[in-house]
């Protein structure tokens, strides 16, 4: 790779900003998609010496929704909903034209189609797309008033849509593994912009908090990128780009890379904070260190391997202090194990490296399967919970129901001429939000990004007016631009969404109103409050409940990890292939994060429900359970075998402990009594071989294990548990 980006922070920075490129790739399939079916529409409406424009709009949509619909796993599945949604938008533009005349009788298609939306999603991902090409396409149908006798052109239309975005999807950009590659290098890139700003941490005798601010941010952007390249990591894809290496090593290093610059990171900080970085050996060799670390990018076509041999020498070095350090009479109180913890985890990643360039020169040899099974803990086959009562997607599906009633009938009373845009928007708010305040959060975004985007979108409109080349250009260029930003802001998403109907009302009217600009907004703005109505009064999910839910998911989750680990001391179990579910429970935890987000907005209220001490420990749990594993990959470790039942009872009471802690945050009734580990620990700490006795230190392994039940024992606590 070229060492450009760490020479230059910024554009580090710009080329890692979109892991995998994906937001790109997305928003060009779906750009070029909408540009080649609408182009195709359009050579063929006058090679037939048509002129009419609305199939010329169809074609465009159908394009648009067989990219942005289709969401199966696997690519197979895909294909056959891809195809499929030509089907169910000739269903739509059919009903559309035979029903031309009777609205209400459209509106009870729609209504159809939005119940079934959510409530088929129960059996397959493929219906939610069947659905909504149906709806849009139904919807889009009316309102031009399609008639039988213009029906051939339209079915043309759609089935060049879908066969546009059939060519794109899987034949323009098929190439997943260049996804997968570009994403390992943006999580390179972003490594290297991290050891950068801890070199200068470092090397700085002052401790300046602007830096400090840069370092966690930096810090948690790569945690987002090392979940990014985790789940697009699959056997195939890298078979393909690097012949000879398993997919669960990969999956290994990445893991150990973030966890090695997140204990950097706040090992540094605590040596600061203790003052030891004025011990300038210790500085020089912490230096060396993460200088060695950033210049060893294992996967890189030009690996140079002197890069690795300089980063073992590194931590060598600072082995050997370490121990000269713990043989002195006066040594340092209070920071040793910082040092540890990093030797540690640094030699975990070399030792990583190490075997992924020894499997990429010589693809032969294997290494074992590092996956283990683990046991699914009141889980159904998709890894989530059992749902007791009616399910999400029916509650889903009533809720879209009575909501798409209520905008039909204000839409028609606040906006007779476009009566469905309440409808689109109550629909469009309502996807992906289980909770009150996730719905509100979403419907107050999409109403904000109108309101802006309409400003925006009547001024550029009125400037570029008659342009006809210019505002097609335009068009499609904020197209891009809305889909690239989805995943990153909502809101922005919503102006540029706004601006494209500006333009287009521009372009199909000859010109825009104020008032036209104006009824969008209050419709968009009815729908959101429509959404939001509906899922505060039908079957509401408070989100301090939602929480809840993802507390006891995160849980469910952590129970076969901790004690897996535990067992680990006495049983062959592979910690290595606990992997996978680090970075399943951290998933978890981003997820709770995103739950609590209109509570962590709301202060006075947090003080009062104790949700925000919730998040903070599970937090510090979520951190020490990934150094389970990063700390330690040793096995066969010498004790006495009177610490065999200790382990026993450390396994048992910490599963006892997860459970009861589920049960309390959910109020159910139950044995409310929960373990402390003092015992074990006690045991342990005085039977376990001391580090001079044996190579492996138990006591150093077993460090988070205590960190963690002490978290949920404080948990407990709270929670009015007896703690025994």
């Amino acid at each position: 790779m070229s060492r450009i980006h760490i020479r230059h922070h910024w554009l580090g920075r710009l080329i890692a900003s979109d892991p995998g490129s994906k937001r790109l790739q997305q928003a060009g399939k779906a750009t070029l998609s909408l540009i080649s079916s609408v182009a195709a529409m359009i050579f063929l409406m006058r090679l037939i010496g048509d002129n009419l424009l609305t199939p010329v709009i169809v074609s465009g949509m159908a394009g648009l929704m067989g990219i942005i619909t289709v969401m199966d796993e696997t690519e197979k599945e895909k294909k056959g909903t891809t195809l499929l949604l030509g089907v169910s938008a000739i269903i739509g533009v059919t009903l559309a034209a035979v029903f031309i005349n009777h609205a209400y009788t459209i509106d009870v298609f729609m209504l159809l189609a939005i119940f079934n939306a959510f409530y088929l999603t129960r059996f397959s991902v493929r219906y939610f797309s069947l659905c909504m090409i149906f709806f849009m396409i139904i919807n889009i149908s009316f309102v031009i008033k399609v008639t039988p006798n213009q029906l051939p052109l339209f079915y043309l239309g759609a089935m060049i849509g879908i066969i546009n975005a059939y060519l794109v999807n899987f034949h323009v950009f098929k190439d997943s593994a260049q996804v997968l590659k570009r994403g390992i290098r943006s999580f390179h890139i972003q490594s290297n912009l991290t050891f950068s700003i801890l070199i200068k941490i470092i090397e700085d005798p002052e401790t300046k908090i602007k830096r400090q601010k840069s370092l966690e941010k930096n810090v948690r952007k790569l945690n987002e990128y090392a979940r990014s390249v985790a789940a697009d990591l699959n056997a195939h894809d890298v078979e393909k780009i690097w012949p000879g290496l398993q997919t669960s090593m990969l999956r290994l290093y990445v893991f150990d890379a973030e966890m090695l610059i997140e204990t950097l990171a706040d090992s540094i900080r605590k040596l600061k904070k203790a003052d030891a970085l004025e011990f300038e050996e210790l500085r020089r060799l912490l230096v060396w260190v993460v200088k060695s670390l950033r210049d060893t990018e294992v996967l890189a076509q030009n690996y140079e391997s002197e890069h690795l041999v300089e980063a073992e020498k590194a931590v060598q070095a600072l082995r050997f202090l370490l121990g000269d350090l713990l043989n002195r009479e006066d040594k340092p109180q209070g920071w040793l194990y910082l040092i540890r913890r990093i030797e540690s985890i640094t030699n975990h990643v070399i030792e990583g490296a190490a075997t992924i360039q020894q499997s990429l020169q010589y693809p032969g040899k294997k290494e074992e399967d590092l996956l283990i099974k683990t046991k699914m803990n009141d889980k159904d086959e998709t890894g989530t919970l059992t749902e007791k009562g009616l399910k999400q997607t029916t509650k889903k599906a009533y809720q879209a129901l009575v909501g798409g009633t209520a905008a039909i009938i204000v839409g028609q009373m606040i906006s007779p001429a476009q009566p469905y845009w309440v409808l689109l928007t109550t629909f469009i708010v309502l996807l992906g939000t289980e909770s009150v305040g996730r719905t509100y959060i979403k419907g107050f975004k999409r109403s904000f990004g109108t309101i802006i985007g309409a400003i925006i979108g009547f001024a550029l409109a009125k400037t570029i007016s008659n342009q006809t080349v210019l505002e097609v250009i335009l068009l499609f260029v904020i197209i891009f631009l809305a889909f690239y930003v989805l995943t990153v802001s909502y809101t922005m998403m919503s102006i540029f969404i706004t601006m494209l109907i500006a333009i287009m009302y521009g372009i199909l009217l000859g010109g825009i109103s104020l008032q036209l600009m104006g009824a969008r907004v209050i419709d968009t703005i009815a729908g959101a409050a429509i959404a939001f109505g509906v899922s505060f009064f039908i079957f509401p999910k408070r989100t301090k409940d939602k929480v809840a839910d993802s507390l006891e998911e995160f849980l469910i989750e952590l129970h076969p990890y901790v004690t897996d680990y535990v067992r680990s001391f006495r049983e062959d179990v592979n910690v290595k292939g606990l992997v996978d579910q680090a970075f399943e429970i951290d998933q978890k935890m981003q997820a709770i994060k995103d739950e609590a987000q209109t509570l962590l907005k709301r202060p006075g209220f947090l003080n009062n429900s104790g949700i925000a001490r919730w998040i903070t420990i599970f937090t510090a749990i979520n951190y020490y359970a990934k150094h389970l594993v990063a700390s330690s990959y040793q096995k066969n470790f010498d004790y006495p075998k009177e610490l065999v039942q200790t382990f026993k009872s450390m396994e048992e009471k910490l599963g006892k402990n997860i459970d009861t802690l589920q049960g309390l945050i959910k109020g159910k009734e139950q044995n409310r009594v929960i373990y402390n580990l003092d015992k074990e620990r006690e045991q342990i700490e005085r039977l376990a071989p001391s580090r001079n006795q044996s190579h492996l230190d138990l006591i150093h392994h077993l460090y988070y294990v205590w960190r963690i039940n002490q978290s949920l024992v404080a948990l407990g606590a709270e929670l009015e548990a007896k703690v025994e």
